[in-house]
């Protein structure tokens, strides 16, 4: 049986903590292994990136490998070959595959039907690597995650679902701000609250930034929402993470953002660009954190 990383809950406690304190010393140390020597893994991207591509390819090289890039134009994944075909094809060809994708049931699907290790480099569902690189990015300015607290203000999205699942294995609270009809998805919330999580959600905003050590945000109009774009405006108007919220927040807040961002949107440049932004700390730590679950999954 192959070891997956389909979302955080594949991890228990420990496991989730042991890959923050993993992913933290191999950035000390920039890492460099074998693990990967004379290895493929096959990146499947049917939806653009920057960080997401970047981070893989260069992780898997650091670990000796060799990445391959394939696109629903190169490829016949846009030709629609059942997944269960290029599932087993790739698994004859390539030691494991990187998926960034659409829905979460293409990488379940992809982990039943092939016999190799499949990471999701994110779905419409979950965005596990990014959220996993956020706690090691918190886990750096405040190692002890017991006590704090993190607001999100936004989407309830797949960010938000993530950050929700990285609520049971780490001990902060988490408050979600977002607006009528944007709620995360309920059954990932309640599971979440039944396994231990501190969450609770609100629609003001300074309400969940009040007092918050770490405060998120994501884009209004995800890839794929484009159209959506004038309508999540008007529903998100007083959601932008601006001075005023930042100023409710702890002395010593701190703000995020998985990027790319909309400056003047979602947030203001003054705090995207403020002294309390570390919005290019975690975009460095998608790096790191990648290299310990690729080692993870290919350890097993």
């Amino acid at each position: 049986m192959s070891r997956h990383f389909l979302s955080i809950l594949d991890l228990d406690r420990e496991q989730a903590h042991a890959l923050v304190r993993r992913a933290h010393e191999m950035k000390r140390t920039d890492c460099r292994t074998t693990l990967l020597s004379g290895k493929t893994v096959a990146m499947i991207f049917e939806k653009a990136s920057t960080r997401t591509r970047v981070s893989f390819e260069v992780g898997i090289r650091h670990l000796g490998g060799s990445p391959l890039l394939m696109t629903p134009a190169e490829s016949q994944l846009g030709r629609n070959e059942p997944l269960r075909d290029t599932a087993r094809v790739l698994s004859r060809f390539c030691a494991g595959m990187v998926v960034r994708t659409l829905g979460q049931e293409k990488l379940d699907e992809l982990s039943e039907w092939g016999s190799v290790p499949v990471v999701n480099a994110l779905t419409d569902s979950y965005h596990p690597c990014q959220v996993m690189s956020d706690m090691l990015t918190m886990y750096e300015n405040t190692p002890e995650f017991e006590g704090l607290k993190v607001a999100w203000v936004g989407d309830g999205n797949n960010m938000a679902h993530s950050f929700i699942n990285a609520a049971v294995h780490f001990p902060f609270e988490l408050a979600l701000a977002v607006p009528e009809g944007f709620d995360p998805d309920p059954e990932i919330l309640e599971k979440a609250r039944s396994l231990g999580a501190n969450i609770t959600v609100t629609r003001d905003p300074r309400e969940a930034c009040r007092g918050a050590h770490y405060i998120n945000t994501d884009v209004w109009a995800s890839m794929g929402q484009e159209e959506e774009q004038k309508a999540r405006e008007k529903a998100f108007a007083g959601f932008q993470v601006n001075d005023d919220l930042m100023a409710l927040a702890d002395p010593q807040a701190k703000f995020m953002h998985c990027l790319p961002a909309h400056r003047g949107e979602e947030v203001s440049e003054s705090v995207l660009e403020g002294p309390q932004s570390i919005i290019f700390d975690q975009a460095e730590n998608r790096l790191h954190m990648q290299k310990a679950i690729l080692e993870w999954v290919f350890s097993e």
